[in-house]
């Protein structure tokens, strides 16, 4: 009777566990398909995105070019002062002024700095596709935010970083993540998702950290424009 009831409980554990991870891949492939479909997703080379930054009543603009894996390049205008921040494959670099302990000319990204900005040269998130990318992603449950459910994913990256990501039960988009950012831990909120030739990209995000609250709305979104590889090479003297 005693081996009765462990092979019961082993297969119903089995069973379990094996309907867990089904669970997981079908709210991926629903984020997936949500976000415009893996086609759709993977015909986008390059992502040129204009925004409005909006830090302590101060609206500042800023534009951010990616290409689709290998490089990004985010420049803002603050006070008549340029700030710049580079991507280049495993490397970076980036122009601080003066005003906020710059020097105005290219200087290196800190290392630390590059292996967080490494992760945005993904637009879609490391859920699309997260198995070919390495990355691990684990159901936490299904929660409630603003009163609205979403399903709660860790994902892990093959880097080792962990993300709280959640999606919303009914939309099945990015709701908010949170993450370490900079060493410190920070929420990232997305809303008002807008479509772009057929794939969707939210026009609102809200980044929360220890050194403030940061609203980025968006204006322009391009996709597969015309870019010049040269923006993201390091001006010499």
């Amino acid at each position: 009777m005693k081996t009765n009831r462990l092979f019961v409980a082993v297969v119903a554990a089995l069973i379990s566990a094996n309907s867990f991870g089904q669970t997981v891949d079908e709210i991926v492939d629903k984020h997936v398909s949500a976000l415009g479909g893996l086609d759709k997703i993977k015909a986008v080379n390059n992502v040129i995105t204009e925004r409005s930054l909006s830090v302590q009543g101060m609206e500042i603009p800023s534009k951010t070019t990616i290409v689709v894996g290998k490089s990004m390049r985010s420049e803002s205008t603050v006070m008549g002062n340029s700030m710049v921040q580079v991507v280049d494959g495993t490397t970076g670099w980036m122009i601080r002024p003066t005003m906020m302990g710059g020097t105005g000319e290219p200087e290196d990204m800190p290392a630390d700095q590059v292996k967080q900005q490494v992760g945005q040269l993904d637009p879609f998130g490391g859920l699309v596709n997260y198995k070919e990318k390495g990355n691990k992603v684990d159901l936490v449950g299904k929660e409630k935010i603003d009163k609205k459910d979403v399903y709660h994913l860790k994902l892990t990256t093959k880097e080792g970083q962990t993300i709280d990501e959640y999606l919303d039960a009914t939309t099945y988009l990015l709701t908010k993540i949170k993450a370490n950012m900079n060493g410190q831990d920070g929420e990232i909120d997305f809303s008002d998702y807008k479509e772009i030739e057929g794939v969707k990209f939210p026009n609102a995000m809200d980044i929360a950290s220890p050194q403030g609250n940061i609203t980025f709305v968006t204006n322009k979104v391009i996709i597969n424009g015309k870019v010049d590889d040269s923006i993201f090479k390091r001006p010499t003297k």
